[in-house]
């Protein structure tokens, strides 16, 4: 093949550099005004840099003035709890859809896919007047139970599952394995890639989501990270924003640490579940 011209390339690094200054240029801002005191956030004058570093002041307040550790560890809580229960779902329901034949078999998968075209808002007040009615409402519980199912999860680990050649199953049942066995002891560990490409979906959709805790939690300590930062706004009267972005940058960094450490799974994982229809 004929290697592109410099001309293209460096026009191609333009475009991708122009396009990771514009996706930085939020979280640049939010980092630097972390970092400064009230005076020179509110200043007329343009300054990206800070004149006089308030690195201390602001991130002492924003861990002191609220609890801002007990959101981060309900975060981790709500996240991880979901991510488990989703991936213990999830398997085994994609490998009956990718390698087992039953009866309504279609018509499932049909439902699957239909479920990922319906937004979850879409479902919120029933699920809401359900939790009601089991007593689950501003408990932990609420922000877990109606997740556990991901018909996303079902959807990218039967398209990994597809590609797992069939010789290794008929392998396994010859060994004596059941089918639930073969889903734990053989697909799984072959499905780490897709794992680790749905973790970080769930993880990142479910640590930023602020839709459904607004709606099912009403106590200050049971909040997640994005609630919680409506909380530091109310308590701070929405004035000092140093603080307030000190908060963000703490709530914002397990997901950027989470990612660049499994950044290269991540990729690997989306580049498997699309090799079969």
């Amino acid at each position: 093949m004929k290697r592109p011209s410099i001309l293209f390339r460096s026009f191609r690094h333009l475009v991708l550099m122009t396009g990771a200054a514009i996706f930085l240029a939020p979280f640049i801002w939010m980092v630097l005004t972390s970092l400064k005191p009230a005076d020179e956030i509110f200043t007329r004058e343009f300054s990206l840099l800070p004149s006089r570093l308030a690195l201390v002041e602001n991130y002492t307040q924003a861990l002191t003035k609220v609890p801002l550790l007990r959101y981060l560890w309900n975060g981790v809580v709500v996240c991880a709890a979901i991510l488990i229960l989703q991936i213990v779902v999830a398997l085994p329901a994609a490998y009956a859809f990718a390698k087992l034949d039953f009866r309504g078999k279609t018509w499932a998968w049909r439902l699957v896919l239909l479920a990922l075209m319906i937004p979850h808002q879409a479902t919120a007040i029933p699920i809401y007047v359900m939790l009601h009615h089991l007593g689950l409402l501003n408990t932990l519980s609420a922000l877990i139970v109606p997740f556990i199912i991901s018909a996303f999860g079902i959807f990218l680990m039967r398209q990994f599952f597809r590609t797992v050649p069939d010789d290794l199953i008929h392998a396994a049942r010859l060994d004596g394995m059941n089918e639930l066995e073969l889903v734990w002891r053989v697909m799984l560990p072959t499905a780490i890639p897709a794992l680790f490409a749905f973790s970080i979906f769930s993880v990142v959709w479910h640590w930023n989501d602020y839709f459904w805790p607004l709606l099912v939690i009403a106590s200050p300590e049971l909040a997640t990270p994005p609630l919680g930062t409506m909380f530091f706004r109310n308590e701070e009267a929405g004035t000092n924003y140093g603080p307030l972005m000190a908060g963000t940058v703490l709530i914002t960094a397990p997901l950027v640490l989470f990612f660049i450490a499994a950044q290269k799974r991540f990729i690997e994982g989306v580049t498997l579940t699309g090799v079969k229809a």
